[in-house]
């Protein structure tokens, strides 16, 4: 009990925007937590307030699709198991909607015939890095030990050889971190879709989970969602089928030609 309750406190997840002041490693090395303007009406969600706009545009970091496009990304972070990946899966062969999965470490050795299944199911994996560091304060060695481990232990266990999306743990980064997992062949992956949904002492019900991500709907969005939320999974049909009821596409990250930074 107490593993799992270090391991749950370790991967919560903020999307909350809170710029960190500058380390003494210079502007590089400046750490940002990422945060958004959420979408309200339709409307694309924005990061033109926030101070690391011109690092993620420069680095190629995915925020938003084409927003001239009702297309939408699901993505969902997979730090440890709590029982609902199963059923998201299921729902997702259902709607025949795909995702992508971004795992750590802990994931890779506790849960492997279920990444085996996300793959052959036509999903994507990706990397969440091995141990769920802070990325901006570890070295740029470090930052390539921890992804090569996941790239390889999802390798080794599912057959996928490309890993090409990273999901910076807890949304945080640095100009180092996106130019370094760059030169690593990684696109890194934000969301202009999210709520407060990593908590499972804080889970409020599938309807309210429903209404948190519709009401910010918005084409070319880049939905976030935590497998640990019991709300998510219990939503996820309703929220496919509305989404699409409203003309909206789901697509896997491969087929993401227009990146866009509103």
């Amino acid at each position: 009990m107490k593993r799992r309750l270090f391991i749950m406190m370790a991967l919560l997840v903020s999307v909350t925007v809170l710029p960190w002041t500058a380390t003494a490693g210079g502007s590089a090395d400046r750490p940002y937590h990422f945060g958004f303007k959420k979408s309200r009406n339709g409307s694309p969600a924005s990061i033109n307030e926030e101070g690391f706009r011109g690092i993620v545009e420069k680095h190629g970091a995915v925020f938003l699709g084409n927003t001239a496009n009702k297309e939408l990304y699901l993505t969902f972070d997979n730090g440890y198991e709590n029982g609902f990946t199963p059923q998201i899966l299921d729902v997702l062969k259902e709607k025949q909607v795909p995702a992508i999965f971004f795992v750590t470490g802990h994931y890779i050795k506790e849960q492997p015939e279920l990444m085996k299944r996300m793959v052959n199911e036509g999903h994507l994996i990706g990397n969440h890095s091995w141990s769920h560091p802070d990325m901006s304060q570890i070295s740029s060695a470090r930052i390539k030990e921890e992804l090569d481990k996941v790239r390889e232990g999802v390798a080794q266990v599912t057959g996928q050889q490309e890993m090409r999306y990273l999901r910076p743990p807890r949304g945080i980064f640095s100009e180092r971190v996106l130019e370094t997992s760059g030169k690593l062949g990684y696109t890194s992956v934000f969301w202009s879709i999210a709520y407060r949904d990593w908590d499972t002492k804080e889970q409020k019900g599938a309807d309210y989970a429903y209404r948190q991500v519709m009401q910010q709907m918005h084409p070319g969005a880049v939905i976030l969602l935590h497998s640990v939320s019991k709300d998510n999974a219990e939503a996820l049909g309703r929220i496919i089928d509305d989404a699409k009821k409203q003309g909206y596409e789901f697509k896997s990250l491969d087929q993401l030609a227009t990146r866009q930074y509103e």
